[in-house]
This record gives C-alpha cells, sequence and structure tokens, in this order.
C-alpha cells in the first residue's frame, strides 16, 4: 500500500536535482565565514525579504531562539499571538534558554494592534515584567495555515517601535503567505526588525532556516547561534539544497494550497467534522471532530490502516498539512480516505 504522509511539510525527500546540487556543493568552514555556498544563500535571502544581511541556522526552533536571545533579556516579556510555535512545539525552549516569559493574545493565530498595546507592559514597572519583544507568526501552524493580516503586521510593528519594543516576525511558512496573498516575502518582510525563514517546510529541503535583518542584529544573532550550538563547518550541502529550493520549489506552493482546499472540501463533507474550507488558505488544514464522532487518534489510526498519515493536534483536532511529495491526484484520495476514517462506524 502506498503512503500519503500528511503529518506534515517537512516530510519531503530531496528530489534527484536537489541531492546533485548538494553532492556539487562548493563548501568551507563556516565559522571562518568561509563557507560559499552557505554565504550565497544568506545573501539570497537578505535580498528576497529586502534585509541589509543574513544567517543560516540548522532549525527553524534554533532561529526562534536565537531571536528571543537578540531582543529580549531573562525575565522579559514577549507578546505573540495565542498557540503560537515558539510557545506550544518547543518544548519549553524560551523558558530554559532565554528565561522569558510569553503573554498570548487574539484568536485564531491573528491579534491587534490595540491588543498590542493594552498587553505591552512598561520598562520600569516595579512588578511587571517589560516587554522587549513582540512575535508574528505567518503563517500560524496551530490555526490552520492563517495569514496574518499584513495591515495589521505593519500596525503592530509600528506601534512596537513607538514603544521601543522589538518586532520579530517567525515566518517559517512565509512564502506560503505571500502566495496566499499574492504579496511578495519583501513585503510581508518589510516591517520587523528580524525576520526567519524555513527551507525544510513547503520548500522541501532537507534541513536549514534562515534569519534576516539589520546587520548589528545578525551580528548577535551569529554569537547566540554558536551559544546554541548551532554554529557547524562545512554546511554549504544544506545551504545548496535550500538555493535549490529558491530556485525551483517557491512558484509551486499555490499548488499545495489548491490540494489543501481540495481536501478540506471532501473532509467537511461529513457532519462530525468542524472545517470551513474557504478558510483553508494555504497547505495547512486543521479539523475539529464533533462530540458525537470520533476522536482524533481514532481518526488519526483509521487513516492510519488506510494508507493516509495525519497528525492529532489534540483530543479532537486534527492537521493534514500538503507538499511538493504529494499529488493532487493523492490528495483527492486521502480526503475520501480521511472521510471515510471519520465516519466509519467501528
Amino acid at each position: 500500500m502506498d503512503i500519503i504522509d500528511l503529518r506534515s511539510d517537512t516530510v519531503t525527500r530531496p528530489s534527484a536535482g536537489m541531492r546533485d546540487a548538494m553532492a556539487r556543493a562548493e563548501v568551507g568552514d563556516d565559522q571562518f565565514g568561509e563557507d560559499p555556498t552557505v554565504n550565497e544563500l544568506q545573501e539570497r535571502v537578505a535580498d528576497l525579504l529586502a534585509k541589509e544581511a543574513a544567517l543560516w541556522l540548522p532549525t527553524g526552533t534554533m532561529a526562534n531562539q536565537v531571536a528571543l536571545r537578540v531582543f529580549a533579556r531573562p525575565g522579559d516579556d514577549v507578546i505573540l499571538a495565542r498557540e503560537s510555535h515558539a510557545m506550544w512545539h518547543e518544548t519549553g525552549a524560551a523558558a530554559a534558554n532565554a528565561g522569558v516569559q510569553f503573554t498570548e493574545l487574539g484568536t485564531g493565530g491573528v491579534f491587534t494592534a490595540n491588543e498590542f498595546r493594552a498587553a505591552r507592559k512598561p520598562r520600569g514597572h516595579p512588578l511587571y515584567p517589560p516587554t522587549t519583544l513582540v512575535e508574528i507568526e505567518d503563517t500560524h501552524n496551530r490555526a490552520g495555515g492563517v495569514v496574518f493580516p499584513p495591515e495589521e503586521a505593519v500596525a503592530i510593528c509600528a506601534a512596537a517601535r513607538e514603544l521601543g519594543v522589538a518586532s520579530y516576525l517567525d515566518g517559517a511558512r512565509l512564502f506560503n503567505a505571500a502566495a496566499a496573498g499574492k504579496r511578495t516575502a519583501a513585503e510581508l518582510a518589510a516591517p520587523f526588525d528580524l525576520v526567519s525563514i524555513a527551507l525544510s517546510k513547503g520548500l522541501g529541503a532537507p534541513g536549514g532556516s534562515v534569519l534576516a535583518g539589520a546587520r548589528e542584529h545578525i551580528d548577535a544573532a551569529v554569537r547566540y547561534r554558536r551559544m546554541s550550538g548551532g554554529a557547524m563547518r562545512q554546511v554549504g550541502i544544506f545551504a545548496a539544497a535550500g538555493l535549490h529550493a529558491l530556485d525551483h520549489n517557491l512558484g509551486r506552493l499555490a499548488e499545495d494550497h489548491s490540494n489543501a482546499r481540495l481536501i478540506a472540501d471532501l473532509v467537511a463533507q461529513s457532519p462530525r467534522v468542524i472545517l470551513d474550507p474557504k478558510a483553508v488558505r494555504t497547505n495547512i488544514l486543521v479539523f475539529r471532530l464533533t462530540g458525537d464522532g470520533p476522536d482524533a487518534a481514532t481518526v488519526v489510526s483509521r487513516a492510519r490502516d488506510r494508507g493516509v498519515l495525519v497528525f492529532a493536534f489534540g483530543p479532537r483536532t486534527v492537521r493534514a498539512v500538503t507538499h511538493l511529495d504529494v499529488s493532487r491526484q493523492a490528495c483527492r484520495l486521502a480526503g475520501t480516505l480521511l472521510l471515510e476514517a471519520v465516519d466509519a462506524s467501528s
């Protein structure tokens, strides 16, 4: 039985072309700044995001953690959207590494500038931890690949600058947000002091993320990357995969979005599923299960028996993610099989 793996867009395998690019990569010692392929990737991403400089890191979690270290100090407060990756999916790293606390705002992966202003805690208060950073996740994973409204992001970053608060964009899937909103990644990145993108999500590379921002912030990130154990040597092989992904896989992201919507349209036919297919704009769909239906673990197990792998996001919540390794035909079949898994009598 052929398996249709929709657990995440990180499960992709490097294509033959990507493997060839990795094999031919020119390399050097990146800690000395001498890996030419890494340098090329960093310059490419800085240019794509219209930022002064960029830095390669092995993972998106490390990129998020380094960003916290650049802008916040132990005991500081960081504002972000409810259920953000940095709070929910990094095993408490922000508390353990940066020593910060989080304030969650909004609903559905989004919050407003007014909500930010109301939640922001001033420096010098005798009781409150100072808010030194506001973070936005775009697209928002747990909210179902939600695209953060660009105008609201601009307003939040403007308020942050006015109040002396830094801004960070966790843009692991920023290119998905750009494709869905028909904007450039540079437009979405423009308001923020520091931005990250992941190469191992919808772009299909086997690893790697990149931080981009002002040179002074990237210089600080270099130190915190090393402190986190992320300073590596001949990593041009990873950078080559990233460059290949940027060259070949950016333009096809809309296909993943269309495939996710196809699955959503099929699964939403079940009265046991709570899902608005029109809200599925990118490659992530998250659906809830009604109380009279099976729980998430049961749906995941039934789907696996039918050859479809999905992820339980909660007791009654399931996530599926489309990517370049699943065709439209496979997604159509997956949607049908997921519908069966939800509606099966046993």
